[in-house]
């Protein structure tokens, strides 16, 4: 995918609202701060993916997983389009949330081992 001429003209612009947010995000909470939540918002957004399809199923869920099971396959054809887009609109998002998370993570843990420990 080919950046545009709007692309270029609006890259400066996201990375100084990036690197204020970063900034901001510091002063708050400090390096190890920003790792934590790069974790925390990693695990929900890993936890979300795992469930997209329904409840993860253990000893509680069984039933429940049936359940959902039988439903998806009582579905029409629109309905499982519409589910199957959904689904993949959540996983885009669920993307961008998953990079922020690393980002997150390797900064904050890795400014926080050089900076503060090192």
């Amino acid at each position: 995918m080919r950046m545009t001429r709007t692309d270029w003209v609006l890259l400066p612009l996201l990375v100084a609202v990036l690197a204020a947010f970063a900034y901001g995000l510091y002063a708050l909470v400090g390096f190890f701060g920003m790792g934590l939540l790069g974790l925390i918002i990693g695990v929900m957004a890993q936890r979300i993916e795992l469930e997209k399809d329904g409840a993860v199923s253990n000893f509680m869920t069984t039933s429940l997983y049936a359940e959902q099971f039988k439903a998806r396959q009582a579905m029409t054809r629109a309905e499982r389009a519409e589910h199957h887009h959904e689904t993949r609109m959540m996983m885009k998002a669920l993307f961008v949330a998953k990079v922020v998370s690393a980002g997150l993570v390797i900064l904050g843990f890795g400014f926080f081992a050089l900076f503060q420990l090192g």
